[in-house]
C-alpha cells in the first residue's frame, strides 16, 4: 500500500503559512551564500553552501506581529524573543508534515537550502525518517521534482557533514539531541578523516534552519545551548506540548482539533472490579529512602465508618497491616513488612508476598486484565464488521509492562505463550465463533496477534527502557512494517508491544488502545491516546474523514471520570486551554472581612446571648423495637451482588467548557467462581454499631437473609451496617433530649481566629448594608436558595439583624455535628430570635439531613424566645 496526501488541508497550509511569511520581504536571490571552511595551518580548505538573510530584525519583528494578529494568538510576546518560533499542533494532526513541507516553500520562496531536525529520542528519529521517504514522492510532484538530500547523523560516517556542506541542493540532517549536547561527543571534537576540523564546523558553517521536533524535552540549559551552537539562522519548534512558547506563531490546540475532526472522537471503556473487597489487597506505590530509616507508601482496605475503603498509608519495616487497616481479619496473618528494599523497589511480607514499585496483590487484578482484552476483542471484531466493506484494516494495540507475560522460554530455549498470549487466544477463539463475528477474519488466531519487542543478542525478547541499542531495530521494524499493517490481507490485526517503546506507534488504523500493566502506569493520558488520534485510511492510502468511522477506544483500568479528570488536566497544563467555568481564578481570591465593632452591636448581642450555649444530649430507645426496625430495613436492603467487573464506554467530549463524556454501553461480569474466608461477621457489624451480638444476630435471622453472607461477605455486612445504623438513629433521635452544659458557651474569639479566604463566585453575596449584619464585604454562600436568602434579608424591613451561623458553630447529634444556617432578628409586633435552615422548594432532604434538623428543633428548645425554622425564603418567617 502507499499512503496519500492531501495537499490542501487549510490547517496545515495556515501553519506552514505562519513561518514562510516570517522571512516576507527576502529576495529569492538573496537566500543562499557560499562559504570555505579552513583550519590553522591548513593548505587546503572545504567550500561550501549556507543560507543567507538579509531582512533585518525589525522587518522580521513586524512580520511576526502581524502574522500573530492573523492567527488571533493570544497573550503573544510583546518583545522579540529571538529568531525562535513555534508551532503548536495536536498529536495526530501532520506536525511532521507540516515541517517537511515547510522546508520546501522555504527554499521555493526565499532559496534556503540546509535544514537540520533535532529530534529527542530514537523512536521519534526513526518516525521523521520513515516521514521523509513516504512522502518525497507526493513533495516532487508540488515542487517541480524538487532535488532533496536527506539522511541521519551517524557518529561513525562523520565525514558525511563535508556532504552536507558542499551540496547546493536542499539538504536535510536529522540528528538526535544526545549525538552533539555534551563536549566529549564526537561531533565536538578536531576529526582527522575532516583533516582536523571538528564535524559539528560543517553545520554551522551553514547557518542552518534547525527545526527542533518536540522542544519540551530539549529545554535544560545544556541542550538549549547545544542548539545555539548549531549556529541556526533560526529554531523552529513544533509540538503539541510546550514548556516555553518563543513567539508563538500558530496554534492548533487539542480542543480546535476534535471540533474540526482532525483526530478520532474518543471513547474510554472503564474496566474495573466492583464490590471486590474480599480479599487481602495491597499495592505498593512508592519507596521513600531517607538519612534516618526507609518508608514505604502502600495502599491497601481499611475498616472505616461508612464501611471498607481504599487508603494509602506510609509504613516502616515491622508494622503491621491488620492494625493499619483498623484490624480487617483478612489481614490477621503474615501481613506484616519484613523488609523495606529501596535498592530492589520492593518490599516483603512476613507470609512471603514480595511487591516491587506499582504492583498489587489482590482485588481480582488478572479478572481485570483477561476482562479488559474481551472488550478490546470485543470491540474490534464490532468495528471489523462495520468497516470491512469501505476498505479499513483495522488495528488494535495492547501496550504490556513484561515481555514474558506475552511470550516465555522453556529450558530448552523454545517460545512458550505467556498468559496474555494464551488469554487472548481463548477469548479470540469464544468471541470469533459467536453468529454475529464469524467469518468476519478469515485466518487462524495464531496469525492475527503478535508481539513487537527488542530482542538481546541470542534473540530472545527482553524487557527494555526504550532507549536503548536493541531498541532502535525495533523501532525500525516498526516504521518498517507501517504500510504492510494497514493491507487487509495481512493477517496481523492484534499487536502487542512493550510499554516503553509506545513513542514508536503512530499507525492511522490504530482503533483500540488497551494497556495492560502489571505495575501502575504513570504514562499520560495524551500520550496513552496519542497512539491512536491519527485518522485512519482505506486500501488506497487515503485519509478518512468520517466522524462516524473516525472513533479511538480505550480500554482503560481506571473510572472515566478519573481518566477524564486527569486528560482535561493536562491540556490545561500543556496547552493553556482554559475551560470556562472550570478553572478558578486566582485574582478572584479574596478575604472575607468582619465588620469592626460587631461584637459590641447591641443587635448582635441581642441573639448571641440567647444562642450562644453549648449542650450535651441522650437518648433512650427499646431494644425489641429495634430489632423489629432493623430486621425490616436489612429484609428491604439493596440487593448482595456478587464480586463484579464492570465495563463502562463513555465517549469524550473535549470542548470550551472541559472533558465531559456520553454514556455510550455498561456491561458486567460476575461469573468467576471467586472462593474467600468468611469472616466474624458478628464481630464486625457490632464494632461498627456498638450493639450486642445477640442483638445482631437476631436482626439478621428476623430479616430472612443472612444467607446472602455467602455471596460476598463484605459488601453484606457494610450494607447492613448502613440500614441498622439508620434504624438504630431513628429511635435514638426519636427520644433524643438536649440540656445546657452549665455556662459553657461558644467563645465570642473564635470569630477572629477563623477568618476566611473565599473564591467568588454566582452564590456569594456582597453586603450593601454592613449594619444589618457582621460582615464588612462578602458573605460565603453555597447555593442560590441561600443567596436569595441573604439579598432578601439586606432588603427586608422586617429583618433587623442577620448572619450565617460560622463553621464552627455545631452541634452534637448521634449522626455527627450539625452547623445551623442562619441567626435572625425579625422584628414585628414584638421581636422573634430565628435560627434558620435554608431548603430549596421541594428539595428531597436525605436521611441524615432530616435526622440533623430533627436535633436541632431539639438543641434550640433549651432557649428561650428562640424559634428553629425550616424554611426556603424570608417570607416563611412571619
Amino acid at each position: 500500500m502507499k499512503l496519500h496526501f492531501d495537499s490542501n488541508q487549510e490547517y496545515q497550509i495556515d501553519a506552514i503559512k505562519a513561518i514562510t511569511d516570517i522571512f516576507e520581504g527576502q529576495p529569492l536571490s538573496n537566500g543562499d551564500f557560499e562559504f570555505a571552511i579552513r583550519s590553522t595551518g591548513a593548505l587546503l580548505s572545504d567550500n561550501g553552501f549556507g543560507n543567507n538573510l538579509s531582512l533585518s530584525e525589525d522587518q522580521i519583528w513586524e512580520n511576526i506581529k502581524a502574522i500573530q494578529k492573523r492567527n488571533e494568538i493570544r497573550n503573544a510576546n510583546t518583545t522579540f524573543q529571538a529568531m525562535n518560533f513555534s508551532i503548536e499542533m495536536e498529536t495526530g494532526t501532520g506536525k511532521t508534515y507540516v515541517y517537511l513541507r515547510t522546508i520546501y516553500e522555504l527554499n521555493k520562496l526565499y532559496g534556503f537550502k540546509k535544514f537540520v531536525i533535532v529530534v529527542p529520542s530514537v523512536a521519534i528519529r526513526e518516525g521523521v525518517l520513515k516521514n521523509l521517504q513516504i512522502t518525497q514522492d507526493h513533495f516532487r510532484s508540488l515542487y517541480d521534482r524538487a532535488t532533496i538530500n536527506f539522511d541521519i547523523y551517524d557518529s561513525k560516517k562523520v565525514s558525511n557533514l563535508r556532504g552536507f556542506a558542499s551540496n547546493n541542493a536542499i539538504q536535510i540532517l536529522v540528528i538526535n539531541i544526545d549525538a552533539f549536547a555534551k563536549d566529549e561527543n564526537i561531533i565536538n571534537k578536531p576529526n582527522d578523516k575532516l583533516t582536523g576540523k571538528k564535524p559539528i564546523e560543517f553545520i554551522q558553517s551553514c547557518n542552518p534552519i534547525v527545526i527542533v521536533d518536540e522542544p519540551q524535552n530539549m529545554e535544560t540549559a545544556i541542550r538549549r545551548q547545544a542548539i545555539t551552537n548549531l549556529n541556526p539562522l533560526c529554531t523552529l519548534r513544533y509540538s503539541a506540548t510546550h514548556t516555553n512558547l518563543y513567539n508563538l506563531m500558530y496554534s492548533l490546540n487539542p480542543v480546535k482539533a476534535y471540533d474540526l475532526g482532525l483526530v478520532k472522537q474518543i471513547e474510554v471503556d472503564s474496566v474495573m472490579s466492583e464490590n471486590a473487597m474480599n480479599e487481602a489487597f495491597v499495592q505498593l506505590e512508592s519507596i521513600l529512602p531517607s538519612k534516618t530509616k526507609i518508608t514505604a507508601k502502600v495502599k491497601i482496605d481499611c475498616n472505616t465508618d461508612k464501611g471498607v475503603a481504599k487508603k494509602s498509608i506510609s509504613v516502616k519495616s515491622g508494622d503491621d497491616l491488620y492494625k493499619h487497616s483498623n484490624q480487617r481479619e483478612i489481614y490477621k496473618d503474615g501481613f506484616i513488612i519484613d523488609e523495606i528494599d529501596a535498592g530492589n523497589r520492593s518490599i516483603s511480607l512476613t507470609n512471603g508476598l514480595v511487591l516491587y514499585i506499582g504492583e498489587t496483590q489482590g482485588g481480582m487484578s488478572d479478572e481485570i486484565m483477561k476482562f479488559m482484552i474481551r472488550k478490546t476483542v470485543e470491540e474490534h471484531f464490532k468495528k471489523e464488521r462495520a468497516y470491512r466493506n469501505k476498505g479499513i484494516k483495522v488495528l488494535s494495540l495492547f501496550f504490556i509492562d513484561k515481555v514474558k507475560n506475552y511470550r516465555e522460554y522453556d529450558t530448552n530455549g523454545n517460545q512458550v505463550k505467556g498468559k496474555f498470549a494464551q488469554w487472548f487466544e481463548e477469548i479470540y477463539n469464544h468471541e470469533s465463533a459467536k453468529p454475529t463475528f464469524s467469518g468476519l477474519v478469515p485466518y487462524s488466531v495464531e496469525e492475527i496477534h503478535n508481539g513487537y519487542f527488542s530482542t538481546d543478542n541470542k534473540g530472545k525478547v527482553k524487557d527494555t527502557g526504550g532507549e536503548t541499542q536493541a531498541d532502535d531495530d525495533t523501532y525500525k521494524l516498526i516504521m518498517q512494517d507501517k504500510e504492510k499493517l494497514l493491507d487487509i490481507t495481512t493477517p496481523l490485526r492484534f499487536i502487542f508491544s512493550h510499554s516503553a517503546l509506545r513513542e514508536g506507534w503512530d499507525n492511522p488504523n490504530v482503533f483500540q488502545i488497551c494497556t495492560l500493566n502489571e505495575t501502575k502506569s504513570e504514562i499520560k493520558k495524551r500520550q496513552e491516546i496519542g497512539r491512536g488520534l491519527r485518522l485512519p485510511v482505506n486500501q488506497d492510502g487515503e485519509r478518512i474523514f468520517d466522524r462516524n468511522i473516525n472513533k479511538l477506544t480505550v480500554i482503560a483500568n481506571e473510572s472515566y471520570d478519573d481518566f477524564a479528570k486527569a486528560l482535561q488536566q493536562e491540556i490545561e497544563q500543556d496547552c493553556g486551554v482554559d475551560f470556562s467555568g472550570r478553572i478558578k481564578d486566582k485574582g478572584k481570591k479574596r478575604k472575607v472581612n468582619l465588620r469592626k465593632g460587631f461584637e459590641a452591636d447591641p443587635k448582635f448581642l441581642e441573639i448571641w446571648g440567647k444562642i450562644k450555649f453549648r449542650t450535651r444530649y441522650s437518648v433512650s430507645y427499646n431494644t425489641d423495637d429495634l430489632i423489629t426496625l432493623a430486621a425490616k430495613a436489612v429484609k428491604d436492603m439493596p440487593e448482595t451482588k456478587k464480586p463484579t467487573i464492570r465495563s463502562t464506554k463513555k465517549r469524550l467530549l473535549i470542548t470550551d467548557e472541559g472533558v465531559e463524556g456520553l454514556l455510550v454501553s455498561d456491561s458486567g461480569n460476575d461469573s468467576y467462581g471467586l472462593t474467600f474466608d468468611i469472616p466474624d461477621m458478628l464481630a464486625y457489624i457490632q464494632a461498627k454499631t456498638e450493639l450486642t451480638r445477640s442483638t445482631i444476630l437476631d436482626i439478621l435471622k428476623k430479616s430472612g437473609r443472612i444467607t446472602e453472607l455467602l455471596l460476598n461477605p463484605q459488601l453484606f455486612m457494610d450494607n447492613s451496617v448502613n440500614v441498622i445504623k439508620t434504624a438504630l438513629y431513628d429511635l435514638m433521635i426519636d427520644g433524643i433530649k438536649y440540656e445546657r452544659i452549665g455556662t459553657k458557651v461558644y467563645e465570642m474569639q473564635l470569630f477572629e481566629d477563623n477568618e476566611l479566604e473565599i473564591y467568588l463566585d454566582q452564590f456569594t453575596h456582597t453586603v450593601n448594608a454592613p449594619d444589618k449584619t457582621i460582615y464588612d464585604n462578602y458573605i460565603p454562600l453555597d447555593s442560590k436558595v441561600e443567596n436569595d436568602f441573604a439579598r432578601d434579608c439586606e432588603s427586608s424591613e422586617n429583618i433587623e439583624f442577620y448572619f450565617k451561623l460560622p463553621f464552627w458553630f455545631k452541634i452534637d447529634t448521634p449522626i455527627g455535628k450539625y452547623n445551623p444556617d442562619w441567626a435572625i432578628v425579625f422584628k414585628g409586633e414584638k421581636k422573634i430570635y430565628f435560627v434558620a435552615e435554608t431548603k430549596s422548594a421541594g428539595q428531597e432532604l436525605r436521611g441524615s439531613e432530616k435526622l440533623k434538623i430533627k436535633c436541632g428543633k431539639e438543641h434550640f428548645k433549651n432557649f428561650e424566645d428562640v424559634i428553629y425554622k425550616q424554611v426556603t425564603k424570608v417570607s416563611e418567617l412571619n
